[in-house]
């Protein structure tokens, strides 16, 4: 059976691999000139950029896909520990280095605030147990039903559901930069720590119990990984594809326009965004209305920028954080208020102080993120204003000047997410995972108006993150393959 994947991000890399091991002849669709997705990279005088997600977290998911296939991560790119994970800044004279491994953890608590060691340690075995029923078991489920939640372990940590991360983080710790740093984690969920359940505190477990890696030559490594994976295993892929159309005939999907030509298939899996996917269907054929969209709660977008430096930067970590200014209000800002922040908390990642790969020697490859509400106003005066800002804030933090050192900058924002890829509102990360929006209450990976059309992707179960995405590619494989029995 002929298998068409709209998009190849990593949920259709992933599903791809699944689908052609099971049997199927798959062919995958990217409207732009590189697989990958979000996960692009971007290249220029010598230096490298990973366009799109930059933290390698949750080794354990990579390492299981490729186990799926008799393959190890080691087979394909190599990891490297970050040692320290990453750094806080909070002020000019006050940052926190987050260590390696739990233990040195615990001990930079407990200088900060006398008997929180004891209380992280409690935490994150909590949050270690959490992990367990999470990700080896409740997250490949397949969003159905409310049954898939209800377990012996589940029913044991239903209260966990009813209370947020944020509350649970300040009756245990009283230093607000402890609890920021407990909150930080949630952000890769994309919802405020105050709306996401506290059973969500694995991921303080994926942070400071399984630590932050880099693959060397960068997240597109992994691209490539599951890429040539798939090449192995005899998926066909077609770039600067861009599909115009899904081709509906008596209430079931035969094909796809791609270029203004039909191409013929029996079964259709997007990865594309999922608002984007429905509108190449008409509208009679559409699961959710605009309306059922507009309501929902969407992950941040983001303003990114690309910069190339001529001196090496000091004071900083591989992955930085800046937190010098009120949490609570940037993030009213990007889910309540839903405007331009006033002063944002932003990321910068610096991996050429890990990988020579990505600046020339002597250089530095700076990323600076900064997250945004979804479908802003988006000028180059804008973007300009608000490097401005974070770069005086910068070089005040870290103690150095290098606003004269810019190579090159490049930007990207809520236009390039839509123009790039068709993401709805100009959305990063997907749906947040808040509570309303857990498992079988998000959309559906199979159309209940359009027969032998599926969905994949940070919209569909299990949610945001590269991790999620792979799982969520195996997640939608696995129906496929049951439906037809191959």
């Amino acid at each position: 059976m002929k298998i068409a994947i709209i998009g190849s991000g990593f949920s259709s890399l992933a599903a791809s691999c699944y689908l052609a091991k099971a049997g199927f002849e798959v062919t995958v669709y990217e409207k732009n000139a590189a697989v990958g997705g979000r996960a692009r990279q971007l290249s220029r005088d010598g230096f490298t950029f990973d366009i799109g997600p930059t933290w390698y977290w949750m080794p354990d998911v990579f390492e299981k896909f490729f186990n799926d296939f008799g393959k190890n991560v080691s087979d394909y790119y190599e990891l490297e520990k970050l040692s320290p994970a990453y750094k806080v800044f909070f002020d000019t004279d006050s940052s926190i280095q987050i260590g390696d491994n739990l233990e040195d953890i615990v001990k930079t608590f407990e200088l900060i605030e006398k008997g929180s060691g004891k209380k992280l340690n409690s935490f994150i075995n909590q949050a270690q147990n959490n992990y367990e029923v999470a990700i080896k078991d409740l997250v490949y489920r397949p969003g159905d039903s409310i049954i898939e939640l209800i377990t012996p372990e589940t029913v044991l940590k239903v209260s966990q559901f009813f209370s947020s991360i944020s509350g649970t983080v300040k009756s245990k710790f009283k230093d607000t930069r402890l609890q920021q740093i407990l909150e930080f984690p949630v952000l890769f969920l994309g919802a405020k720590p105050s709306n996401t359940p506290s059973f969500y505190n694995f991921m303080n477990y994926a942070d400071f119990g399984l630590g932050t890696w880099h693959p060397k030559g960068g997240m597109y490594k992994v691209v490539e990984a599951i890429y040539n994976l798939a090449i192995e295993l005899g998926v066909n892929f077609q770039v600067n594809s861009n599909v115009e159309k899904i081709i509906v005939n008596d209430e079931r999907t035969n094909g796809l326009e791609v270029n203004g030509k039909y191409i013929a298939s029996d079964i259709i899996l997007s990865g594309a965004d999922y608002h984007f996917t429905e509108s190449l269907l008409d509208a009679s054929q559409r699961q959710y209305s605009e309306k059922y969209w507009d309501n929902k709660t969407f992950a941040p977008s983001s303003l990114l920028f690309y910069v190339g430096f001529d001196k090496r930067i000091e004071n900083v970590n591989h992955h930085t954080l800046f937190f010098d200014v009120p949490f609570e209000e940037h993030a009213k800002e990007i889910y309540d208020t839903k405007k331009w922040p006033e002063n944002p908390l932003f990321y910068a990642s610096f991996p050429s102080l890990t990988d020579d790969s990505f600046a020339p020697i002597g250089k530095e490859a700076g990323i600076f993120l900064i997250p945004l509400a979804i479908d802003l106003e988006d000028t180059t005066e804008i973007r300009e204003y608000y490097f401005d800002k974070i770069i005086t804030r910068f070089e005040k933090l870290t103690n150095q000047s290098v606003r004269d050192n810019i190579i090159f900058k490049e930007s990207y924002c809520v236009n390039d997410f839509k123009n790039d890829y068709n993401s709805y509102k100009g959305n990063a990360y997907g749906l947040a995972n808040i509570l309303t929006q857990t498992a079988f209450l998000r959309p559906k990976i199979k159309s209940k108006k359009v027969g032998n059309l599926f969905f994949t992707g940070q919209l569909t179960v299990p949610g945001p993150g590269v991790p999620p995405s792979l799982i969520s590619g195996k997640i939608v494989s696995d129906k496929i393959i049951k439906e037809y029995q191959l």
